[in-house]
């Protein structure tokens, strides 16, 4: 079979299966591993897979900056943000991550709620000015302009001085074995040590973002509490996510 033809054939069965696994390809395509691993860094580099131990699962499309993300499932993140924004109570100290469903979650909050809203995102802070009864919380940092967001030791300093009661997350991969992920190595640790700081995690999952993966672990899968989708998301997609425990809200 030739190189062209071994890759095309990976790829259509990671559209059918949602990962690959080198080995099986191997016996498949009566090859060595070695040469399978070859096509998976190929396919890689390309942004067509995210390599995982053993095998590949989908490459994120969620991995683009801010303006190209904000093109992608918008009614379903509208959607999402709406859902997301009924778990907040008055009088929560929420942090609200960066990423373009946060920011629509941030102009859906109702004018009669009275909370605090920490975010290291500039465009949420910014979405929120004009609300009566949240106030803003901004964690200072230096500007990653990729995803408007701050991030580095400063970010990670302020973080550590916050005790919330829930955080909405957004992420480029959620994957029930392969955990929560993101395009950035800094944007990670800081997910990560927001994820340490609040007594209830929300993961906003628009469908790209399902089942695929990006090259940087925030968390296992288990770190999220509730995981919010749309409403016409296969539970076969969901169900390994609630067989771990996780709450599934469908917006």
């Amino acid at each position: 079979m030739l190189t062209s033809h071994r890759k095309q054939a990976i790829l259509a069965a990671l559209q059918r299966d949602g990962q690959v696994v080198a080995k099986v390809l191997a016996e498949a395509f009566d090859v060595s591993e070695d040469t399978v691993r070859r096509d998976l860094r190929e396919l890689a580099a390309e942004g067509l897979l995210q390599r995982v131990h053993g095998g590949a699962l989908p490459s994120s499309p969620a991995a683009g900056d801010f303006v190209q993300r904000q093109q992608i499932s918008v009614d379903a993140k509208s959607a999402i943000a709406r859902a997301a924004a009924s778990l907040i109570s008055s009088g929560q100290v929420v942090i609200l991550d960066g990423g373009t469903t946060c920011v629509q979650l941030a102009g859906q909050l109702p004018e009669t709620l009275r909370a605090t809203v920490v975010t290291h995102s500039p465009s949420v802070a910014v979405a929120l000015v004009d609300h009566p009864g949240v106030e803003v919380v901004m964690i200072g940092g230096r500007l990653f302009k990729h995803s408007i967001v701050t991030v580095g030791a400063a970010a990670i300093e302020a973080i550590g001085h916050i005790r919330a009661d829930i955080y909405f997350m957004g992420v480029t991969g959620v994957h029930a074995s392969e955990g929560l992920s993101t395009g950035d190595l800094e944007e990670a640790y800081v997910k990560r040590a927001l994820v340490a700081r609040a007594a209830e995690v929300v993961v906003l999952a628009s469908a790209e973002k399902l089942n695929a993966a990006s090259p940087y672990v925030i968390a296992e899968a288990t770190a999220a509490t509730t995981l919010v989708v749309d409403g016409d998301t296969p539970e076969a997609v969901t169900d390994p996510f609630a067989k771990l425990g996780i709450a599934i809200l469908r917006a």
